[in-house]
C-alpha cells in the first residue's frame, strides 16, 4: 500500500490570521490567558450586576414607551405597595435557599393560611388570636418540612412538594373549594389598606420583616450556621454546627413568612381565596434567583431578593401599562426565572475565578 509522504518543498499553508478585533484562539480551541481573564471578568460582572442591568433596561424601556403613566411617582408608589406581600414571602424563601434547600410549599401555605384566617374571623374569633393561630400553623408546617428533610432524609424538593399537596388538600377540605367572604371584623381589612403618615401598612410590614430576616442571617449565630450549611453541610457539622436544627429553623422561617403573606393577602382582598397565593411560589423563586445575581456573586441574600422582587414587579407593571395580553406576564415570569437561574449560575461559577 502506498503511503502519502509530506514533502518539505511544499509546506502546509499557515492558518489565516484572526480578523481585527477578534479574540485569538489556540489550535485546541481555548482562549489564551489574557482573553480568558477578560471573559471571566465579564462573566463575574454579569453574575454580580446582571439583575440590576435587567431592571435598569426595563425601567428605561417602559419609561420611553409610557412616559405619562409608567414613569410617574404615583405608579412607582403603587409598584412598591403591590410588591410588599410577595417580597415578604420571597424573603422567607431566601432563608432555606441560603441553607441550600428548596421549599415548594410556600404558595400553598399562603393560600391556606389566608383562607383560614378569614374563616376564623367569620366564626367570631378575635383578630389578634386568629392571626396568631394562622401564623403559628404556618410555622408548624415549616417545622414539619424541616423534620422530613433533615431527620428523615427526604429530598427537599420532594418533601416540600408533598407537604404542599397535603396543604392543598386541607385547603379544599376546609373550604370545599369555595371562596370565603369576610362577614365580621371588617377592621381586619385595615391591616393591609391602612396608612401611617401616608405610608401604607403593607410597606411598613415589608420593611420590618426584611430588617428582621437580614439581622437573623447576618447578625446572629443561627444565621451564620445557616450560611455555613449552604456552603458545605458536612464541613458545618464537623465545625460543631447543629445542621438538622438549623435546617428546621430555615424551613420554619420560610413557612412563617408565607403565612404572614397569606394573612396580608386575605386582608387586602377582604376574602379568602382558595388559590390566591399559589403564584407566590414561581414569583418568589424568580425573585430569589434574580437576587443572587444582584450585588453578590451568585449568593442568595435578603437585599438581593428585594431587588429581584422589584424587577419582577416592574416587568409585570410595565407590561400592563403598555396593554400587553395577560398571558405575556406568565411568559415574562417564566422567562425571567430561567434567566435568573442562569445569572446565578454564572455568578457562582466565576465568582471565585
Amino acid at each position: 500500500m502506498n503511503r502519502a509522504v509530506m514533502s518539505t518543498d511544499h509546506p502546509l499553508p499557515e492558518p489565516p490570521a484572526p480578523a481585527e478585533g477578534a479574540l485569538p484562539v489556540t489550535q485546541a480551541g481555548y482562549l489564551p490567558p489574557a482573553a480568558r481573564d477578560r471573559q471571566a471578568l465579564l462573566m463575574r460582572l454579569l453574575g454580580t450586576y446582571g439583575t440590576i442591568i435587567v431592571l435598569a433596561a426595563m425601567l428605561m424601556t417602559f419609561s420611553i414607551l409610557q412616559p405619562g403613566t409608567f414613569a410617574t411617582l404615583g405608579n412607582f408608589r403603587n409598584i412598591i405597595n403591590d410588591m410588599a406581600i410577595g417580597t415578604i414571602v420571597a424573603a422567607g424563601l431566601t432563608v432555606p435557599l441560603v441553607a441550600g434547600d428548596f421549599d415548594l410549599s410556600i404558595g400553598y401555605v399562603a393560600s391556606f393560611c389566608g383562607l383560614l384566617a378569614v374563616g376564623l374571623l367569620s366564626s367570631g374569633l378575635a383578630i389578634p388570636l386568629a392571626i396568631l393561630l394562622v401564623i403559628g400553623l404556618g410555622t408548624i408546617i415549616g417545622i414539619v418540612n424541616g423534620i422530613v428533610v433533615s431527620k428523615i432524609g427526604v429530598n427537599a424538593f420532594i418533601a416540600t412538594l408533598g407537604t404542599g399537596t397535603i396543604v392543598v388538600g386541607l385547603n379544599y377540605a376546609y373550604s370545599g373549594g369555595i371562596p370565603l367572604q369576610l362577614t365580621q371584623s371588617r377592621e381586619f381589612t385595615g391591616i393591609a389598606i391602612g396608612r401611617v403618615a401616608g405610608v401604607p401598612h403593607l410597606v411598613i410590614i415589608m420593611v420590618v420583616v426584611l430588617a428582621v430576616l437580614w439581622v437573623i442571617l447576618n447578625r446572629t449565630v443561627q444565621g451564620q450556621h445557616i450560611k455555613a450549611i449552604g456552603v458545605s453541610p458536612e464541613s458545618a457539622r464537623r465545625a460543631g454546627v447543629a445542621v438538622d436544627r438549623s435546617r428546621i429553623v430555615a424551613f420554619a422561617i420560610a413557612s412563617t413568612c408565607a403565612a404572614i403573606g397569606g394573612v396580608l393577602m386575605a386582608s387586602n382582598l377582604g376574602s379568602g381565596q382558595v388559590t390566591a397565593g399559589d403564584s407566590f411560589m414561581l414569583t418568589s423563586f424568580s425573585a430569589a434567583f434574580l437576587g443572587s445575581a444582584a450585588l453578590r456573586e451568585g449568593q442568595f441574600h435578603i437585599l438581593g431578593t428585594l431587588i429581584g422582587v422589584l424587577t419582577v414587579a416592574v416587568g409585570n407593571n410595565g407590561l400592563a401599562m403598555i396593554g400587553a395580553p395577560i398571558f405575556t406576564q406568565f411568559l415574562f415570569t417564566g422567562t425571567l426565572l430561567v434567566v435568573a437561574v442562569a445569572l446565578g449560575g454564572i455568578g457562582r461559577r466565576f465568582g471565585r475565578g
